[in-house]
C-alpha cells in the first residue's frame, strides 16, 4: 500500500524539482545513482518557518533527497517579532533535525522598516537564506509557497495596478545574488490543504504564525477576508484561476522582456543615448520595459519605481510638450534633449 495521496502529491512534486537541480547544478552526477564520494553531493536547503507548508516540504525533502544522492538541510529564520520566537526557533531546528537534515540552523535576524513591515520581514528573510546558501554551498533553498499564497500574490498586484509583471505572480525558480536559479518552489501547483494533510497523516507538529491571522497584515485580511468573498460572489476554482493567470502574465511578460532586450540596441544612436523616434514607433508594452530598465540602470532602485514613473518618462516621447525633466526615485533624472531621452543621476 503506498503513501497518503497528499503525501504521494508533495513527495513527487519535490522530486521533480530535486531531478532539476542536479540538472543544473551537477551535470556530471547521474540522478539515478548515489555519488560514491557524499562530499560531492550537491546540498539542497529548506526553509522552515515550523507552519503546515515549509514542514511538510522539509518532510518531503527528507524523503527523496537520499534516493538521488542529494544532501537535505535546512534553515529556520527568527525574525524576533514574537516574544519567545528564539524558542520557537529552537524547536523548528530540532524537527528538521529528527527528520534527519544537516545542517539543520536557526538565522536570527533584525527587521527594519522600509517598505511596511511585511516587506521588511522578507527582506531580511531572503537576505539571511541567501547567506546561509552561500556559507553551504548550497545549490538551491526550497521554499513551500502554495498555489493559495500565488493566488495571494497575483490580487496584490492587480491591486498595485503595477502591469503584467506584477500579476506573473512568484516563479517556480527564482535568483538571489549571483546565483539566478536558486530559489525553487515546488508546490506552486499545489494547495494548502494538501500540504496540512501530509503533516497530519504524518503526525509532524504543526506550528500556525499568528501573523497570519492578523488583519494588520494585508496579506493576512486578503486570506480571511478578501478569497472568501470571492470565492462566496464567484463561485469554487478562483484560487485556481488566479494561479492559472499567473502562470499565462509570466508567459507574456518574459515574451516582452525578450523583445525589449533584443529591441533596445536598435533605438539607441551611436553615444547609446534612446531616439525618441525610434522609441516611440515601438508598441508601449515594448518601449516602457526599455524605459523601466534605463531608469534602473540609471541608479533607480527596481522596488521603488512604479507604473506612474515610467508613464510619465513615456509622455516625454508620445505626448512631448516641452515639459520639463521628470524626477524618479534615487535622485534620477529624465529628460529630452534634442530627440533624445537623457536618463541619468540627478
Amino acid at each position: 500500500m503506498g503513501p497518503h495521496p497528499a503525501v504521494a502529491a508533495i513527495r513527487l512534486a519535490v522530486r521533480r524539482v530535486l531531478h532539476d537541480v542536479l540538472t543544473d547544478h551537477a551535470p556530471s552526477l547521474d540522478p539515478d545513482r548515489v555519488p560514491d564520494t557524499p562530499s560531492r553531493a550537491p546540498l539542497v536547503l529548506v526553509a522552515c518557518s515550523g507552519g503546515a507548508d515549509s514542514m511538510a516540504l522539509a518532510s518531503a525533502l527528507a524523503f527523496e533527497a537520499p534516493k538521488l544522492g542529494i544532501r537535505a538541510g535546512g534553515v529556520t529564520v527568527d525574525h524576533g517579532l514574537q516574544s519567545g520566537s528564539d524558542l520557537r526557533a529552537d524547536e523548528v531546528v530540532l524537527r528538521l533535525t529528527e527528520l534527519g537534515l544537516a545542517p539543520a540552523e536557526s538565522i536570527a535576524v533584525s527587521v527594519g522598516r522600509d517598505g511596511g513591515p511585511e516587506a521588511a520581514a522578507r527582506d531580511a528573510r531572503y537576505a539571511a537564506l541567501d547567506d546561509a546558501a552561500d556559507r553551504h554551498e548550497a545549490a538551491a533553498v526550497l521554499l513551500g509557497h502554495t498555489r493559495d499564497d500565488q493566488a495571494e500574490t497575483v490580487l496584490l498586484g492587480l491591486a498595485r495596478g503595477s502591469g503584467t509583471r506584477s500579476l506573473s505572480g512568484m516563479a517556480a525558480v527564482s535568483g538571489g545574488p549571483g546565483a539566478d536559479r536558486r530559489y525553487r518552489r515546488p508546490f506552486l501547483h499545489l494547495d494548502r490543504q494538501t500540504a496540512r494533510k501530509a503533516c497530519m497523516v504524518q503526525s509532524l507538529p504543526v506550528w500556525d504564525d499568528p501573523h497570519n491571522a492578523d488583519p494588520a497584515y494585508t496579506r493576512s485580511r486578503l486570506r480571511h477576508e478578501g478569497l472568501p468573498a470571492l470565492e462566496k460572489a464567484l463561485g469554487k476554482g478562483v484560487v485556481e484561476a488566479l494561479a492559472r493567470t499567473a502562470q499565462l502574465s509570466r508567459d507574456d511578460a518574459d515574451a516582452l522582456d525578450a523583445w525589449a532586450g533584443r529591441a533596445e540596441a536598435s533605438v539607441r544612436d551611436a553615444a547609446g543615448l534612446l531616439e525618441c523616434a525610434k522609441l516611440y514607433a515601438l508598441p508601449p508594452a515594448v518601449r516602457r520595459r526599455i524605459l523601466r530598465r534605463a531608469a534602473i540602470e540609471a541608479g533607480a532602485p527596481a522596488g521603488s519605481l512604479f507604473a506612474r514613473h515610467i508613464e510619465e518618462i513615456d509622455r516625454l516621447i508620445t505626448g512631448w510638450r516641452g515639459q520639463g525633466a521628470i524626477n524618479l526615485p534615487g535622485k534620477v533624472v529624465a529628460q529630452r534633449q534634442g530627440g533624445r531621452l537623457v536618463i541619468r543621476q540627478g
